[in-house]
C-alpha cells in the first residue's frame, strides 16, 4: 500500500511540473511571435523567446560580440517564409529555418539555417543556408525585453538593450 501510494504522489508530481513547463509563458523569456504579409506577397513569421537585459550588459554579458547567439532565448528562433525571398539580397527558397546572428560593436552577421527544432544552443554552421552582414546601431530608447518587428516592407528590426540591428527581406 505505501508503494502504490508513494507511485501516486510520484506521477502527480511529475504531472505537475510537466504541465507548469509546458506553459512556456511563465518562463523567464517568455515566448513572442511576429508575422506579416510583405509588400511582395511573402508572409514572414518569426516565433522566438523574449530574454530580459536584467542588468547585463548586451555585447559583453550577454548575446556576446563576435560569438554566435540564438538572436533569443530558449528552443532556437524560427524563420518561416511561405514563399521564396531574398535576405539582404541572398536566396531563400519558402520554408522554415532558425535565425541566428553573430552580434558585433559595428557589423552583425545574420543567419538563416536550415536545422529546426533544436533548443537554441544546439547551433550547427554546416546547415547554414545564408550569411550577411547588416550594420549594428543604437536603439532609439533601452528595450529590456528583446523585440523584433517585421515592417510591411520587409524591413525585419532587433532590439535588444541599447542595441539593434535590421535586415530587409524581399
Amino acid at each position: 500500500m505505501k508503494h502504490l501510494m508513494f507511485l501516486s504522489a510520484v506521477f502527480v508530481l511529475s504531472t505537475t511540473i510537466a504541465c507548469g513547463q509546458a506553459d512556456k509563458s511563465k518562463r523567464p523569456s517568455p515566448p513572442a511571435s511576429v508575422k506579416e504579409t510583405i509588400t511582395s506577397g511573402a508572409t514572414i513569421s518569426i516565433d522566438y523567446s523574449q530574454p530580459s537585459v536584467k542588468g547585463r550588459k548586451v555585447g559583453e554579458d550577454v548575446a556576446k560580440n563576435g560569438k554566435v547567439w540564438r538572436t533569443g532565448a530558449n528552443e532556437a528562433t524560427t524563420f518561416v517564409t511561405d514563399k521564396d525571398v531574398t535576405v539582404e539580397g541572398k536566396p531563400v527558397p519558402a520554408g522554415s529555418y532558425t535565425l541566428w546572428s553573430i552580434p558585433g560593436e559595428t557589423e552583425t552577421t545574420v543567419i538563416i539555417n536550415k536545422q529546426t527544432g533544436q533548443w537554441g544552443t544546439q547551433y550547427k554552421e554546416t546547415e547554414d543556408l545564408i550569411r550577411v552582414p547588416v550594420k549594428t546601431g543604437k536603439t532609439p530608447q533601452f528595450t529590456e525585453k528583446m523585440t523584433i518587428a517585421i515592417a510591411k516592407d520587409g524591413k525585419v528590426s532587433v532590439w535588444w538593450g541599447d542595441k539593434a540591428f535590421d535586415f530587409q527581406v524581399k
